[in-house]
């Protein structure tokens, strides 16, 4: 009788595979469905690569374009879905690495986080550089009022005639202009400056570090979602396979040439590798949902890998020339540079407060008392203000000090930062050439595996060979083509960590 393979266990919209054959499965496999045994196994797509997209809309998790198909997170980070449709996966999408890097650089949190700090640090550095100026101030009022003390003195005091009343009410009008410009500082004008300087600099090379750390996260995810592809592919192929060798072993049964043992043997192995298939489809959907997450798009949608697994590129340059290219690049090693010389700007204004500050100061004043029959009257000051601070209990004194300590503690991070650079490039380094050769290795491997796996299978069919020869034949092109993909994978996963380790800022080795 006709029977069908079926592996159940994962998402709806599956694009489904049905392997049959001309058989009937042992009791073991079987599974009870109203009298009839039914093992299905239903396969991802072409080459096992993940889910159909199926475009039926967007959840409240966020927005896409219809125009570019950009994907962007919710606008308002505090909400949370309520409704189970809200959080249900009914939309999947190919996306290759170069557009996960864009939607990444575009959706992810830390770096919009890191590009507000370097907002505000440009703000401070505006903030300091205000001080170069002077500050002029205008302040005006109008006041009416009637003198209580007047009144009770109108009351004590006989009437005469022409005696002025003082409980008339007055109105005045008084204008002040005031200007202030600190001549010289002891330094402390100009070491706020540099400061400001020095942040918004080490603010740049924070976006820029995250960046680098995004485009590593992402590429090794992608690289891992390839992975599990892959696994699906070639377990895939693998019950195609031991189907094929089932197959075999039941035709040469029925031919009287075969055994029931071979055909229970070809049984158990096609089970095996439907069980391989089965967890290499549930690590593919975790894989794929991480990654969404990763480029943090709406809840409602997953995607798959469409980049072929190759040979991301080549590393051109020697170890020594990549350990220097590092140390010149990393914004690691200049942020520590960096704080240094924040904290030197810090002990420089801290030491500005024991010195003298000269200020220039200005005032023009404008007073008129309406109905008085006096005109408006003004008058003005000018003068220089100088300030010593004599004793402060040795506050400065411990201000300098600990800028003094933070530099001192900069020194020591920024050489630890270079003996660890250099660890991760000798490391990546390493890993990357010993990939290199495997990949060679694991490719004419494969190619001794396929070649063995038909001359098994042609030894069976003629009866000079046995099904185990076949099985392990089989297992061991499964293992070739997992060995492959792993080796290729991890070459371009270190050539990435390489990338990130020397920071290569536009320029590529590929």
């Amino acid at each position: 009788m006709k029977t069908q393979l079926f592996v159940s266990g994962f998402l709806p919209g599956v694009a489904a595979a049905v392997l049959t054959t001309q058989a009937s499965l042992a009791a073991p496999l079987s599974l009870d469905n109203g009298g009839q045994d039914e093992l299905k196994v239903k396969l991802l797509g072409e080459g096992g690569q993940g889910l159909l997209a199926q475009n039926r809309g967007q959840g409240s998790g966020g927005n896409v374009n219809p125009a570019t198909g950009r994907y962007t997170p919710n606008p308002n980070p505090l909400l949370f879905p309520t409704k189970p449709e809200e959080v249900r996966v009914r939309e999947s999408r190919v996306i290759s690495l170069a557009e996960a890097l864009e939607i990444a650089r575009r959706n992810n949190n830390d770096l919009q986080v890191a590009l507000l700090q370097l907002e505000g640090a440009k703000a401070a550095l505006r903030e300091a550089q205000a001080g170069l100026w002077p500050t002029v101030n205008l302040s005006t009022s109008v006041t009416r009022q009637q003198s209580a003390s007047g009144q009770i003195q109108d009351q004590l005091t006989p009437d005469f005639p022409g005696r002025p009343s003082g409980d008339s009410p007055s109105t005045a009008f008084n204008s002040d202009l005031q200007l202030n410009y600190s001549l010289y500082s002891s330094g402390a004008r100009r070491a706020r400056i540099r400061e400001a300087e020095e942040q918004v600099r080490s603010g740049e090379l924070t976006v820029e570090q995250r960046s680098e750390e995004i485009r590593l996260n992402v590429t090794t995810q992608y690289y891992n979602l390839q992975q599990t592809d892959q696994a699906v592919r070639i377990a895939t192929s693998a019950v195609t396979n031991a189907q094929r060798s089932l197959e075999d072993a039941q035709a040469l049964e029925r031919a009287g040439v075969g055994t029931k043992f071979d055909v229970l043997r070809s049984q158990v192995n096609l089970a095996n590798a439907q069980q391989q298939l089965t967890n290499a489809i549930s690590s593919q959907q975790v894989e794929q949902r991480r990654f969404a997450t990763l480029l943090n798009l709406p809840q409602t949608v997953t995607l798959r890998a469409t980049d072929d697994v190759k040979i991301a590129g080549l590393w051109e340059l020697s170890l020594e020339e990549t350990i220097i290219l590092a140390f010149q690049n990393r914004p690691e090693l200049q942020q520590q540079l960096i704080q240094r010389e924040i904290n030197e700007q810090r002990r420089r204004l801290a030491a500005s407060q024991k010195g003298p500050q000269i200020s220039l100061l200005a005032n023009y004043n404008l007073l008129d008392v309406f109905n008085d029959g006096v005109p408006v009257a003004d008058g003005y000051s000018i003068g220089v203000r100088a300030t010593l601070n004599l004793f402060d209990g040795g506050a400065t004194r411990a201000q300098t000090e600990q800028s003094k300590v933070n530099m001192a503690i900069a020194e020591k991070s920024f050489s630890t930062q270079r003996d660890r650079i250099r660890f991760e490039v000798e490391q990546f380094y390493a890993e990357l050439q010993s990939n290199l050769k495997n990949v060679n290795t694991a490719t004419t491997a494969l190619e001794q595996a396929r070649e063995a796996l038909r001359l098994a299978r042609l030894r069976f069919q003629a009866g000079v060979g046995t099904q185990t020869d076949v099985i392990n034949s089989e297992n061991d092109l499964t293992r070739a083509e997992g060995n492959r993909i792993n080796a290729i994978l991890d070459y371009n996963r270190a050539l990435a960590n390489l990338e990130r380790a020397v920071t290569l800022r536009g320029r590529s080795s590929r």
